[in-house]
């Protein structure tokens, strides 16, 4: 599936990306790069991989019919436990107000009111706590594959740098303002990403 659908080392895909099911029996189609032609000539049109024979006829099963499936990979037994839980639990509940925007908002603003429960988006290891230029809590927490949450516009904060965190404990609260919200960025080493694939 990687050859035909031309995906980097690691199996990366992104969010939308249209994905081609090889047939069963089908060899990878070549690569442009395959066929070499002078320049101006333009490249050679593919074959569809469905072209080289026509589908099959299609029969519904009868409901008496059993179903093989000792064929079938059992994909669970090859996940890892972070793999089953890769997606990120809402720091607090709420609507965004401010959406990620690389550079502008580093994270995402949800709506929250003051007092609300922080919680842990993931299991991890309090990295940090610090303060921004307006003397306001910042908390770091580092997860598995070297990932890390930021939470901010915080107080009430409950754990200590080197605390081990559990996914949805209680860190911190809301911090009372005109309008209550929490900011969350999701950071890959130093580089935020938008945390909304992120997240449930």
């Amino acid at each position: 599936m990687a050859d035909w659908n031309g995906l980097p080392a690691d199996l990366s895909v992104r969010e939308g990306q249209m994905l081609m099911i090889p047939p069963a029996t089908g060899a990878a189609p070549r690569s442009a790069t395959a066929t070499l032609t002078e320049p101006g000539e333009g490249s050679p049109t593919p074959e569809p991989p469905s072209a080289a024979k026509p589908l099959p006829k299609e029969v519904p099963p009868k409901a008496s019919d059993p179903v093989d499936t000792s064929a079938a990979p059992d994909l669970g037994a090859a996940r890892t436990e972070a793999s089953r839980s890769s997606k990120f639990v809402m720091p607090v509940p709420g609507a965004i107000i401010r959406p990620y925007a690389k550079g502008k908002n580093d994270g995402v603003d949800i709506r929250a009111a003051a007092g609300t429960a922080v919680k842990a988006a993931d299991a991890g290891t309090v990295a940090a706590i610090t303060k921004d230029t307006e003397q306001v809590p910042i908390l770091v927490l580092r997860h598995e594959g070297g990932l890390l949450t930021v939470y901010a516009n915080i107080d009430g904060i409950t754990v200590a740098k080197g605390d081990k965190v559990r996914r949805g404990q209680s860190i911190a609260k809301v911090r009372a303002g005109d309008t209550g919200f929490l900011h969350f960025e999701v950071r890959k080493g130093y580089d935020s990403v938008d945390p909304m694939p992120y997240l449930d």
